[in-house]
Formats: structure tokens, C-alpha cells, sequence
């Protein structure tokens, strides 16, 4: 009876982007590349250990009164806090009023189940349908077919679908990137907003959207927060990349923010894996903005409930890492500058990009959208079958959405992947 008894557990299919890794390591191609990577490679296509991160390191080490005692439930206090102000900003009216509820997570992933578990249980939903609002293509929306929205094809799952799958909540989805224009589809995200049910759950990626690379204007973001004020509705931010995209923490969460001025509900998931290059050390944080100091207090108590019954307490070395970095000075402008350093070298590869394609090559369409884009990703606009003709011939590893990630790209590969790009493109590869 034993052996059987698994039998009509389905198999699952692997994940897209660890099999596009695989089948890359697996490859003993010379001018291989891997555009599928979600994370930093230097100028020699490795993995770069942030200078700061080195020296906080160091301290921790030499630091013999810290110990590996449990952390209390919901976080590091010290770096609750100090992730909050990153985020929210120092001076933030709804940390200043007791308003904010901080809850230390296992980076940004584990904010979105946090933040989608507690929203299954208490959010006070329209109807009797628990739905949440996803951007069209969302992250880890990998749809062989192109740019068809899946939802009809449960064989094709997501990270943000399936984390909101898991707790009851049915994805939905709203127009977000416009393969004609290659960049946003704002009208469609707008007349969404306006037609979905008062009292709506939107997720919103805070900047550099995964997988597009394509964000609103600030303009855009104003016009995006009347409307949510005025049908109520509830802003689930994602935010992965603060000072990974533009090279400038500010910047990067300025439209978190503004919605928190403007008073709009919402929720903030936070990661450190990207902008401190703690990838395996899983380190993040989930924000949840309330009305009231009063409610606040009920919220972080039944997060305290959901957390310790999930992980219990999270982890201590990364958060110690991060903590104080953005607790000393010093420290913080060291991280500042490699952050701009990680930011500069992916702009300056779409810039190269750009330049190769457009005055080099001549490659046929336009290429605009390669220094319009920001972030980790970006959108080729290429199609599926000229993705393909990519990995297969030219042993260049990307989705067949034509998405790539800028970080795999460097001034050794460049311009193979250039001119191999060019002959997909017309059809000669």
C-alpha cells in the first residue's frame, strides 16, 4: 500500500529559469551567455560580493557579544526599523504616527506570502471572491506563446500567482506592457483600475518591473494613485530593486511614497537581495500602512500569529548585515556606491547595446526601448521563435519572451550577442 502511495501526485514541470540555468552550465560552448540570470554579475560575468557587505563581514566577526540566540517573532528591531525608513523614507508622516507595522520575512518572496496570507484572513473583500489584481506580464510570467495572458492555461504558473494561489486568492490580471509600443500600456492599466470593483486588491511593482523593465511616469504614478483613492483600492507594492534600478535609493522609492502621502491602503514588500547582493541570505520585510496606531498594534499581533506559525523567527546574519549598513554612516555611502556601481554597469550595457544595434549594425526596428527600460530586465520585443533561434544556434540563453537580464551581459560578450541578435532578427542566424 506504500508504494502507491504517491501515485496520483502529478509532476510538476521544473521552473523555467533553473532549466534555462541548467541547460546553460550543461553547455560547453565557448561564446555561451546566460540572459536568463536573476542576479548581479560583474564585468567578467561573476558573481560580485559588495565591498560593504566585505567590511560588515569583518565587524560581525570580530564582534564576539553576538550570539545565535533566536530572533524575536516579527524581526531584528533595529533593522525593522531602519528597512522601514529606507523604504518609507526618514522623515515618513505614518512612521512618525505609530502607522506602520514591520515584519522581518525571508526576503521578498516570503513579504508577498506574508502580505497575501494576512490579506486571505482579514482584508475585507468585495463580495465573496478573494481576487487580487496582477500586471500582465507579471513576475515569473514566462508564456511560451508570447504575450497571451495564460490564465486560461494552469500548466503555466508564476511566482506571483502561485504565492497568491496558495492562500486563496484567484489572480486576475490587468493590462500593463504594450508588445506594439514595447512600452506601457496605460490606458489599459487606468480604464482596469476603473473598472474593477471598488475595494480592489492591485499589485504594483514599485520600479523596475520583473519582467518588463518598463515603469510609470511620475505623472503616471499620480494619475495611478487618484484612482485608487477614489474606488478604494489596495495597493500591494512589490518592491525588489530600491537603488538597483536607477543607482539612487530616493529615486527608486518615490512612487512607495507618494502613495503613502497621498493615502492610499497598501502593503510593502521589501527585498535586500538584489541592492545588497544577499541573495541566499533572505533578507526582507513586509510594511503594512494602517489608518491608525491603534490598528496597527491589531495588525502586527496577528502577523506575530501567521509568522510563528510559518518560520516561526526569521533568520539573524543577513539582517545583521543590513542593519548596520543602514545604521552607521559610513557604511551607508559605502553601500550607496555599489549600488551605483551595479546600476552604472547595466546602464551602461543597454547604452552599448543600443549603440551596436543602432549605429553599428543597423538592425532592423527600433531600438528605443533597450535605454528606456530600466532595472535587471528588459523586453527585446523579439519573438518567440527568434529566442529560440538564439539558444539553439547561438547558444545565447534567454525566455522565449525575448526577455533578458542587462547583468549578463558585459564588455567580453556584448557584442557577440549583438550581432547574433542581428541575425535573428533577420532571419540569417
Amino acid at each position: 500500500m506504500s508504494s502507491e502511495l504517491w501515485q496520483n501526485v502529478p509532476l510538476a514541470p521544473p521552473d523555467s529559469i533553473f532549466k534555462l540555468t541548467a541547460a546553460y552550465k550543461a553547455d560547453s560552448y565557448d561564446k555561451k551567455v546566460n540572459l536568463g540570470v536573476g542576479a548581479y554579475r560583474d564585468d567578467n560575468d561573476k558573481p560580485w560580493v559588495l565591498p560593504v557587505v566585505r567590511k560588515v563581514e569583518e565587524i560581525i566577526l570580530n564582534t564576539p557579544a553576538l550570539d545565535h540566540e533566536y530572533l524575536p517573532i516579527t524581526g531584528l528591531p533595529e533593522f525593522t526599523v531602519a528597512a522601514a525608513k529606507l523604504i518609507l523614507g526618514p522623515d515618513s508622516r505614518a512612521i512618525a504616527e505609530g502607522r506602520v507595522t514591520t515584519v522581518q520575512t525571508i526576503s521578498g518572496t516570503g513579504a508577498n506570502h506574508l502580505g497575501a496570507l494576512f490579506l486571505s484572513r482579514f482584508y475585507q473583500w468585495t463580495g465573496d471572491k478573494k481576487e487580487v489584481y496582477l500586471s500582465d506580464p507579471t513576475w515569473g510570467k514566462y508564456d511560451p506563446s508570447g504575450y497571451t495572458p495564460f490564465r486560461s492555461d494552469p500548466s503555466i504558473e508564476a511566482n506571483h500567482p502561485a504565492i497568491f494561489n496558495n492562500v486563496g486568492i484567484a489572480p486576475l490580471y490587468y493590462p500593463y506592457y504594450d508588445p506594439k509600443t514595447l512600452g506601457l500600456n496605460f490606458d489599459g492599466f487606468l480604464s482596469s483600475l476603473k473598472s474593477a470593483p471598488s475595494g480592489s486588491v492591485f499589485l504594483i511593482h514599485a520600479c523596475a518591473h520583473n519582467p518588463t523593465g518598463v515603469d510609470p511616469t511620475r505623472d503616471q504614478w499620480n494619475a495611478i494613485a487618484e484612482i485608487m483613492l477614489e474606488k478604494g483600492h489596495y495597493g500591494f507594492f512589490d518592491c525588489a530593486y530600491q537603488g538597483f534600478a536607477s543607482g539612487d535609493l530616493d529615486n527608486d522609492a518615490w512612487a512607495v511614497r507618494f502613495f503613502v502621502e497621498q493615502g492610499v491602503n497598501m502593503l510593502v514588500c521589501q527585498s535586500f537581495a538584489k541592492n545588497a547582493g544577499l541573495y541566499g541570505e533572505r533578507v526582507g520585510a513586509l510594511h503594512i500602512v494602517s489608518p491608525s496606531k491603534e490598528a496597527a498594534e491589531r495588525v502586527k499581533s496577528q502577523l506575530s500569529v501567521l509568522q510563528r506559525s510559518e518560520i516561526s523567527n526569521p533568520p539573524s546574519y543577513g539582517a545583521r548585515i543590513v542593519t548596520l549598513i543602514l545604521n552607521d554612516a559610513a557604511l551607508f555611502e559605502d553601500w550607496k556606491r555599489d549600488i551605483s556601481t551595479m546600476a552604472g554597469r547595466i546602464i551602461d550595457m543597454r547604452k552599448e547595446l543600443f549603440k551596436i544595434l543602432t549605429e553599428e549594425l543597423h538592425t532592423p526596428g527600433n531600438w528605443d526601448h533597450i535605454v528606456n527600460q530600466i532595472g535587471m530586465f528588459s523586453f527585446t520585443g523579439i519573438t518567440p521563435e527568434q529566442s529560440k533561434a538564439l539558444t539553439e544556434k547561438a547558444h545565447i540563453y534567454l525566455t522565449v519572451n525575448g526577455r533578458i537580464s542587462m547583468t549578463g551581459l558585459n564588455r567580453n560578450n556584448i557584442r557577440y550577442f549583438a550581432t547574433s541578435l542581428d541575425a535573428a532578427v533577420r532571419g540569417t542566424l
